[in-house]
């Protein structure tokens, strides 16, 4: 295939998307690969990306702007868990090699991920209010969270998730509201037991 064909092809697939709904199944079919859950084909991942408020990440692609990407996408196990507990994905476990049921890929899932339940109470907590959560490790926290999306906005807030059986310190604080402010985002805490939070700022006297 020539550049120019596929450059048009990719042009097409932009445009398409615009109406893409009728092309989507009701159930996307993804795959649980390694402790990776991979949508492979472009148009879905494009989709969930670009009109379901930004779930996955592209691979190979830093910055994805908000149009057609003609590449699979990664979706964190706690975007997978939640767009499976809502009847939008089905997940193929190659390892098994079958479909998981929500509850057989939620005990996967808190097996392998650190502190899964308890950010997912959270990640799940900010989405129905409208927020959009996304992976905060750069930023030493479970999640940036934003209002409108990534590339339209400076995220709001870094959130990080205080489990159930967990204490922090003073000095865990001052060490988390330095690095939010160096990077000038509010610092919260979230707390999965009764999905509340905790904002921190910093201010010279």
């Amino acid at each position: 295939m020539s550049k120019d064909l596929e450059e048009k092809n990719t042009s097409n697939a932009s445009n398409s998307l615009d109406n893409i709904e009728e092309k989507i199944p009701k159930k996307i079919p993804c795959k649980l690969i390694n402790n990776r859950v991979i949508v492979f084909n472009p148009i879905h991942a494009s989709y969930l990306y670009v009109k379901k408020s930004f779930f996955g990440s592209p691979l190979g692609i830093s910055k994805p702007r908000l149009e057609f990407f003609n590449k699979p996408s990664e979706l964190s196990l706690i975007e997978a868990y939640y767009l499976l507990e809502k009847d939008e994905i089905s997940i193929f476990d190659v390892k098994s090699n079958k479909e998981l049921t929500p509850k057989e890929f939620y005990d996967i899932a808190k097996n392998i991920h650190h502190k899964f339940e308890d950010k997912y109470v959270i990640f799940k907590d900010l989405r129905e209010k409208g927020f959009i959560p996304r992976p905060g490790l750069k930023f030493g926290a479970d999640f940036v969270v934003y209002r409108k999306g990534p590339g339209l906005e400076h995220s709001s807030f870094i959130v990080q998730v205080l489990p159930h059986d967990s204490k922090i310190s003073a000095v865990d604080i001052v060490r988390a509201g330095r690095l939010a402010t160096s990077v000038k985002k509010k610092f919260v805490i979230a707390n999965p037991l009764t999905a509340s939070y905790y904002f921190f700022e910093w201010f010279k006297p």
